[in-house]
């Protein structure tokens, strides 16, 4: 855990949303392990960040978030072959700028994120994740990296 330079953020600029990546203020990321405690462990991050950063007022949205991408990349993003001992293959980021913030999650997958629709079956126990992303966030995207990286960066906006 711990901020990173500006070289750390540049796999993720191509496909955020345009803000000026020199503008950003702020920016901190922790490696994941591919358990499901890592959950709980990127929102204790996040807190931790938004506190330092005083926009502590948004942590509920931004939490649920980040729980909910986090989930989706352990849940569907890690092949099942996925040795333990590897480097965290899940990573997020939170990047401010003076009036946003940038949550986003990479991981290995190249596939693209799937919303389901959540009419079909609203007592669904999951398939709601980038639906509640939608929702509590102020817009969401996802690209793949570029270059010798493998994988993707899925991010959602919030307005501070």
């Amino acid at each position: 855990m711990g901020t990173n330079g500006p070289a750390m953020l540049e796999p993720l600029r191509q496909g955020l949303p345009p803000l000026d990546p020199s503008a950003v203020s702020s920016s901190a990321s922790c490696a994941l392990p591919a358990r499901y405690e890592a959950v709980g462990s990127a929102r204790k991050f996040t807190r931790g960040t938004l506190d330092g950063w005083d926009v502590a007022e948004r942590f509920d949205d931004v939490c649920l978030v980040v729980s909910e991408l986090v989930t989706n990349a352990l849940r569907h993003a890690l092949p099942s072959d996925t040795p333990r001992s590897q480097d965290p293959p899940v990573r997020l980021h939170l990047m401010r700028w003076t009036s946003r913030l940038v949550c986003a999650v990479r991981d290995p997958s190249d596939e693209s994120p799937v919303a389901r629709e959540t009419e079909d079956d609203c007592n669904a126990e999951s398939g709601r994740g980038l639906f509640l992303v939608d929702s509590f966030s102020d817009s969401w995207g996802w690209h793949p990296l570029a270059g010798t990286l493998n994988g993707k960066v899925v991010w959602a906006l919030f307005r501070l």
